[in-house]
């Protein structure tokens, strides 16, 4: 499936809410997608993105590392249905704001909780997306640098 088709699955999921537990589980989702979308731009995507997209492989594997992995039936996972990634603009565009959005959800559950666990565990998760979404948008500051330089080039 298309990234931007699963990302906007994830933020619809995300905005949905439910309970502490479904929202951990759409986090989770988001950042697995995240970490699957960076290692596919970090293979196949624009040459100067690949250092970023790895970093941002690094980084949604952390945010999916500091929560407890929901349980999912075969083919939940989103990450898993990813296919092609279709522009890199448009897709690190969409990406960028499900990122900020998971950071927005987290703050509202971190500031709810319960327990000191689920706290901790929310905070963790704030710092990786919210560094995620910092190499998403660096990702698209290099673009626009490309694209700025292209018509340069044509021109000299």
């Amino acid at each position: 499936m298309d990234a931007v088709r699963l990302i906007v699955t994830s933020r619809r999921s995300l905005a949905a809410g439910g309970g502490a537990r479904e929202t951990l589980a759409e986090v989770w989702q988001a950042q697995a997608l995240a970490q699957a979308i960076g290692s596919r731009l970090a293979v196949a995507g624009p040459p100067e993105l690949r250092g970023e997209a790895l970093g941002l492989t690094e980084l949604a594997g952390r945010g999916c590392g500091v929560l407890d992995p929901p349980e999912l039936a075969p083919g939940e996972l989103r990450a898993g249905r990813l296919t092609e990634l279709g522009d890199a603009r448009h897709t690190l565009m969409h990406l960028g704001g499900l990122l900020g959005e998971v950071g927005i959800a987290l703050v509202a559950l971190a500031s709810s909780a319960d327990d000191e666990g689920t706290y901790w565990q929310c905070m963790e998760a704030i710092d990786a997306a919210d560094e995620s979404r910092d190499r998403v948008l660096e990702m698209l500051r290099r673009l626009a640098d490309r694209e700025q330089a292209l018509p340069e080039r044509e021109a000299g």
